[in-house]
C-alpha cells in the first residue's frame, strides 16, 4: 500500500491505529510488530497527566460500546521520556495524541511533544474549555481557530485535528481548522451516548454519560468523512466503527486518506495487521490504484 505524506512526514502505509484503543503501541508489540502500521496514535496525552473518571467507566452497547475513561494518562513529558525511546527502537510511525483544558495547555503540550521520533501531532479538540464555561474547544467554531491557531505557532510538527461529531454540521469546523493550519484532519470522535441498568437504575458509567464507539457509529462517521472531504483538501483519516478491511474500503471510497482503527482492537489485538494486509490483498488481486479509489464513490 502507498505511503501517505502530512506535513514533512511520510507513513508508510494507510492503516493506523486510533488514539484510546491501543495503549503506547508498546503493548501491542507482544502480538505483532507495530512498526508495520501506518502509524499509532497513542492514548490521549495531557499535560500533568490523569487519573481518568471513577469506576465503571466502560459499558458494551448494541453495536458497540460506551467508554469514560477520562482520558486517563501519564503525561506529556513522562511519555517523552518513558515511552518514546522505546518506540523509536521498534521502529513504529508515532502520532502524539494530546489535549488540554486551556488554550496555553494545548501550546504546552505542542511544544513538549514536538522532538524527534515524534511524526505527527493530533490535537483532540472535544475537550471543554474551562475558562470559556466549559463549552468543548471542537463544538464552537471560533474556539476551535483559536485555540489551532495556536498550536500551529507552537509546532513545527504536521498537524492533525481530531473533529467531534457532537455538532450539527461538521463541516465548518473542518474548514475552521484547515485555515488555521491544519495539515489533515481526522474522525469521527466518539459520540455521546448513556446507558441506564434498568435492575439497579443505576447508570452504567460512573460518569453517566461516555463515548459511544464500534460498528453502531460507522455510518455517522462515514457520512462525515464523505462532507469533510467536499470542503477540504488536506489528507482526511477516517474512523469510526471499522471491523475489517470492507470498513475501510467504505471510509477509502467516501474520499478519507486513511484509516484509523480503534474498538475492534479491545476483540482482537491483531485486527489492525489484518485489515492492512486484507487491503494490500484486495487491491493487488483487482488490479486498483488507491489514488483513484480514494473518493470513488459514485453517485
Amino acid at each position: 500500500m502507498k505511503p501517505l505524506k502530512i506535513g514533512n512526514a511520510t507513513f508508510p502505509n494507510r492503516v493506523m491505529v486510533a488514539s484510546g484503543t491501543f495503549g503506547y503501541g508498546l503493548e501491542f508489540n507482544e502480538y505483532f510488530p507495530v512498526a508495520r502500521l501506518g502509524g499509532i496514535s497513542v492514548k490521549g496525552l495531557s499535560l500533568a497527566g490523569s487519573q481518568g473518571n471513577r469506576m465503571p467507566r466502560i459499558a458494551e452497547t448494541y453495536g458497540g460500546m460506551l467508554n469514560a475513561i477520562g482520558l486517563q494518562n501519564i503525561g506529556v513529558r513522562s511519555f517523552v521520556e518513558e515511552k518514546l525511546p522505546r518506540l523509536r527502537e521498534i521502529g513504529a510511525s508515532v502520532i502524539a495524541n494530546f489535549y488540554g483544558n486551556t488554550v496555553e495547555e494545548y501550546v504546552e503540550c505542542a511544544k513538549a511533544l514536538s522532538v524527534e521520533g515524534i511524526q505527527a501531532l493530533e490535537m483532540n479538540i472535544s475537550c471543554p474549555n474551562v475558562k470559556s464555561g466549559g463549552i468543548a474547544f471542537g463544538s464552537d467554531v471560533s474556539m476551535t481557530a483559536a485555540v489551532v491557531q495556536a498550536v500551529r505557532a507552537a509546532t513545527e510538527k504536521p498537524l492533525i485535528v481530531k473533529l467531534s461529531p457532537n455538532v450539527a454540521d461538521i463541516r465548518p469546523f473542518a474548514e475552521t481548522a484547515v485555515a488555521a493550519g491544519a495539515d489533515s484532519l481526522s474522525l469521527i470522535n466518539t459520540l455521546i451516548g448513556m446507558a441506564i441498568d434498568v435492575e439497579t437504575r443505576k447508570p452504567r458509567i460512573g460518569n453517566l454519560t461516555g463515548g459511544l464507539s464500534g460498528p453502531a457509529i460507522k455510518p455517522v462517521g462515514v457520512r462525515m468523512v464523505y462532507q469533510v472531504c467536499g470542503v477540504t483538501d488536506v489528507p482526511v483519516i477516517g474512523m469510526g466503527g471499522i471491523m475489517n478491511y470492507r470498513d475501510a474500503l467504505e471510509y477509502f471510497l467516501a474520499g478519507a486518506s486513511a484509516v484509523q482503527v480503534g474498538t475492534v482492537n479491545f476483540t482482537d489485538p491483531c485486527a489492525s495487521l489484518k485489515i492492512l494486509e486484507d487491503l494490500e490483498r484486495y487491491f493487488s488481486e483487482n488490479s486498483i490504484d488507491l489514488d483513484s479509489y480514494i473518493g470513488g464513490m459514485v453517485v
